[in-house]
């Protein structure tokens, strides 16, 4: 039977989202035409993750607000939804951390859905002893498969000192794979060959080439709002509707936490240096 072989895949967007935009959208609909298109998966469902308030990212709104936008954007999606675990979390959550937790709720679902019932304590061994000793992710065909979905401009972040934990980058990449979407300016090509860390995880990065090429960001989108100028039809009508009822994004919002280190410069800098 067509597509009984096929590895169901989620993908899994994590970010600022400040604000939402139809970039943001656009990458899930370009990562799934790709990966269907090998005729070696299936693409299920869409989650989008937003970081939480204490990732004092300078300019950062409210999360409930930023995840309020993320569902209005995503109404009318019948595949692409909104978790908002990450952004409810008191402290900065690391994004290794927010893989892990969505991939073993996508296996208790999927258990769940085979009517196996299994204490918490053996499913989560059971997890670890058939997962995560797994040196790729690609070596899981039971099951489903999480991949992060990103830009290229977090492959770029990779590089910046510590911005991730090495072991954190292994396991994203190598443990659970990577959809890459191009983006003006940027070569996920060249940044995987100039970095060892990702050449050797290299199968398990599908790069995207984004063909219709829309520089949208979200800090453009923050500075046009800033000077009072449109941003209809970068952002779903709703999502406008809303940071103007709402009046976001002013020169007093960006400023926020403007003195204050992002939250992974902070851990990682004082435990270097500990």
């Amino acid at each position: 039977m067509e597509g009984q072989n096929m590895t169901k895949v989620v993908l899994l967007a994590c970010g600022s989202f400040n604000p939402i935009t139809n970039m943001h959208l656009r990458m899930f609909e370009l990562a799934r035409d790709h990966l269907e298109d090998t005729g070696q998966y299936r693409v299920v469902r869409g989650i989008i993750s937003p970081v939480g308030d204490g990732y004092k990212k300078k300019g950062l709104i409210e999360a409930c607000h930023r995840v309020e936008m993320a569902r209005l954007a995503t109404e009318n999606s019948d595949w692409i939804s909104v978790d908002s675990w990450e952004s409810l979390q008191p402290e900065w959550v690391e994004t290794a951390k927010v893989v892990r937790h969505h991939y073993e709720e996508l296996i208790s679902t999927e258990e769940n859905k085979d009517d196996v019932d299994t204490a918490k304590y053996a499913k989560k061994q059971r997890i670890d002893e058939n997962y995560f000793e797994s040196s790729a992710h690609s070596k899981r065909r039971d099951g489903p498969r999480l991949m992060l979905l990103c830009g290229a401009d977090v492959l770029e972040s990779f590089e910046i000192p510590n911005m991730w934990k090495q072991e954190d980058i292994v396991e994203i990449v190598g443990r659970y794979g990577l959809v890459c979407i191009t983006r003006s300016g940027n070569d996920p090509h060249k940044l995987i060959h100039q970095s060892d860390l990702l050449w050797n995880y290299r199968k398990t990065i599908e790069v995207v080439q984004e063909w219709v090429t829309n520089d949208i960001s979200a800090t453009h989108l923050r500075r046009a709002l800033r000077r009072g100028q449109s941003v209809r039809y970068l952002v779903p009508d709703r999502v406008l509707h809303y940071i103007q009822e709402q009046d976001f994004y002013s020169a007093e919002s960006e400023k926020k936490n403007a003195d204050v280190v992002l939250a992974p410069l902070q851990r990682y800098t004082a435990a270097s240096s500990s």
